[in-house]
């Protein structure tokens, strides 16, 4: 199943700002904010990421309760595990 996953953005690269570090549960991954430029994406903002992609900004009250019925329907895990999947610009693990 594909996840929407809510996470808050915690940095944003000053280089290129339509990618940001994104965490998640405390796990932090790169995500790319490409599609919510409009929406002025900035630190402490809250949004939903899809595959590497943040798609929307949303409430903190929303994540959290998004989070809460992921948990609730036992998606939970399966949701870090995409996010512990993304790999928008961090190097692969070595074999």
């Amino acid at each position: 199943m594909c996840l929407a996953i809510p996470g808050k953005i915690v940095e944003i690269d000053p280089a290129q700002a339509h990618l940001g570090t994104v965490e998640v549960a405390g796990v932090r991954r790169k995500v790319d904010l490409g599609l919510i430029q409009e929406e002025s994406p900035a630190a402490g903002d809250w949004v939903l990421i899809h595959v590497g992609f943040a798609m929307t900004k949303i409430s903190e009250r929303d994540a959290l309760e998004q989070m809460r019925l992921l948990s609730m329907l036992g998606e939970a895990e399966q949701a870090m595990e995409e996010v512990r999947g993304y790999s928008l610009l961090d190097p692969a693990p070595p074999h």
